[in-house]
Parts: structure tokens; C-alpha cells; sequence
């Protein structure tokens, strides 16, 4: 993203957050917006699109404490730039040297005349972030990165967690006096998804169900990442928030092949019509006459 996207782009704005937001905030607001905009429901809507797009790029920056840092100063200053990731940076500006202590300077201690008994000295690591899409973590993917004077690309593993760093040898800064050159290190950052979550190589997925089908059991269709839904069977009396596991449809890790961990959520009709309440006002009579509260309230009392 170019300098000039910084300055006119409100990324707080766009996530409809104050300035101060918490983490925790930031996330939840995100995550809402992300649902409510995501293209799937929005098919042919460009507007749609380029709105979830906008709500992407600002949780990318903002989620991350070095960017949101740098977007804050850099908005502050009222111009600038900085190094980024995924085929849309602009490289290196004098602003950003000036606001966080020439961080990206090439190595080497100007006016030692080559360094006379010390030897070769080697080029300084850069950094970055790039930002990858939730499939392409699960599945791997290939990213260009703009350098200063070019570009490289770089594989991304399959199976990739948020926060690991790859290494790309020899694509840092130059040595200042003929020895061999830094390392590229880039910090992955996953985006997340509207639906599905990682745990580890397992793929999380929240299934909501009625509160017929959780209680007599059902045969229900469950999302897979980057596959057709399946079948999955409810148990009579299922309670919510059970995790049903579906084995091999989670992250597959070099050898190994995680699962897909389905958890129920009962959902609770906000409408009944007369008939419906009285059919369950009847049922509620055949019930055992129990108290599901009787546990919890007797515990309370102890120690």
C-alpha cells in the first residue's frame, strides 16, 4: 500500500472503532463487518467487494502493534511511507527513517574506512508482514514482495499459523564492505475467516441447529474449507455447544492430517405463533419434573 493510501484512508473509519480500541474490540468489530460484507453474500456486488476489501486492508494494519504504530505517526506527521508486503508497497521513504530511527539502514559504521582488521561484515536482516487469506494458510500459497530495487517471491507453506516467520536468504541489505547479505524476514500474518478457525492442525466450525434437531437428532450439512459441505449425524439430545469431530478435514501438516471440529449451537426461535406455544407449553408439561439448576445452585455453597 502506497504513502498516499495512508493519508487518505481512516482506517478507524472504515472499522467504525475509536483510536484507542482494544485488541479484543478491534477483532469483534472486524469480525462483524467481515460477515455482514462478505462477497458470498453479496455475489455481483462490487461495492460489496471493494467495502469487504477495505475492511481487510484496515484490520491487517491496525491488528498489527508495529503498523498500527507507523499508520498512527505516519497520519500524525501527515505524510510517509513504509515498507510493505504482497505486491502493493512502495519501498523505503526518508519519513520513515526519520519516525522510527532508520530501522531498514543498511549495516556497517560509517567512517571506519572499510573496517581495516575487522573483515567482511554482513548485510543487515530487513522485516515485514505480509497478510494471506485463511485458505491459502490451510493450503499454502506463493506472495511477491516489493523490495527496494526489486522483488522477490516467496513460497508459502501449507499449513502456515498466524505470527511464523519465513526467511528468505540473501535479500536483505547489502554488506557495506563486500561480505554476504542479509536475510528477508517475513512475518505471516493469517486473516481470519468469517466461518472457520484454527486449532492447531484442526479446523474449528460452529454448526448452528434447531432445538427439534438437537433434541430428536438429525442428519445435517456441515462447511468444509475449500470443499463440498458433508453430512453429519446429531445424536438424539445433543446439548449445545458439543463439538462432533469429522475425521481428515482439517489442516493437512507434512504427514499429518487434522480434523474438522463441528461444535453445536441450539438456536432458540425468537417468534412462536399461539399454536407453537401451546404444542410447547404441552410438552413442557411431560417433561420429568426436574431442575436443571439444582446442581449448580447447591455448589455454589461450597467452599
Amino acid at each position: 500500500m502506497a504513502s498516499q493510501d495512508w493519508l487518505e484512508k481512516d482506517f478507524y473509519k472504515i472499522l467504525g472503532v475509536s483510536k484507542d480500541v482494544s485488541d479484543a474490540d478491534l477483532k469483534k468489530a472486524y469480525r462483524k463487518l467481515a460477515k455482514d460484507n462478505h462477497p458470498d453474500l453479496h455475489p455481483g456486488d462490487a461495492k460489496a467487494e471493494a467495502k469487504f476489501k477495505d475492511i481487510s486492508e484496515a484490520y491487517d494494519v491496525l491488528s498489527d502493534a508495529e503498523q498500527r504504530r507507523e499508520y498512527d505517526a505516519i497520519r500524525a506527521m501527515g505524510g510517509g511511507a513504509r515498507f510493505t508486503a504482497g505486491g502493493q508497497g512502495a519501498g523505503f521513504e526518508d519519513v520513515f527513517s526519520n519516525l522510527f530511527g532508520g530501522g531498514f539502514q543498511g549495516g556497517g559504521f560509517p567512517g571506519f574506512g572499510g573496517f581495516g582488521g575487522f573483515g567482511p561484515q554482513r548485510g543487515q536482516d530487513l522485516t515485514t508482514t505480509a497478510s494471506i487469506n485463511f485458505i491459502d494458510s490451510v493450503n499454502g500459497t506463493t506472495i511477491k514482495l516489493n523490495l527496494r530495487s526489486d522483488s522477490v517471491s516467496v513460497k508459502v507453506p501449507a499449513g502456515i499459523q498466524d505470527g511464523q516467520k519465513l526467511k528468505v536468504k540473501g535479500k536483505g541489505q547489502p554488506s557495506p564492505n563486500g561480505g554476504p547479505a542479509g536475510d528477508l524476514v517475513v512475518t505471516i500474518k493469517v486473516k481470519p475467516h468469517a466461518v472457520f478457525s484454527r486449532d492447531g492442525d484442526n479446523v474449528r466450525v460452529v454448526v448452528p441447529v434447531t432445538f427439534a434437531e438437537a433434541t430428536l437428532g438429525a442428519t445435517i450439512e456441515v462447511p468444509v474449507l475449500g470443499g463440498a459441505p458433508v453430512k453429519l449425524k446429531v445424536a438424539p439430545g445433543t446439548p449445545n455447544g458439543r463439538t462432533l469431530r469429522v475425521k481428515g478435514k482439517g489442516v493437512q501438516s507434512g504427514s499429518r492430517q487434522g480434523d474438522l471440529l463441528a461444535t453445536i449451537e441450539v438456536v432458540v426461535p425468537g417468534h412462536l405463533s399461539s399454536k407453537a406455544k401451546k404444542l410447547l407449553e404441552q410438552f413442557d408439561q411431560e417433561l420429568p419434573d426436574e431442575n436443571p439448576r439444582d446442581g449448580l445452585i447447591s455448589k455454589a455453597g461450597q467452599l
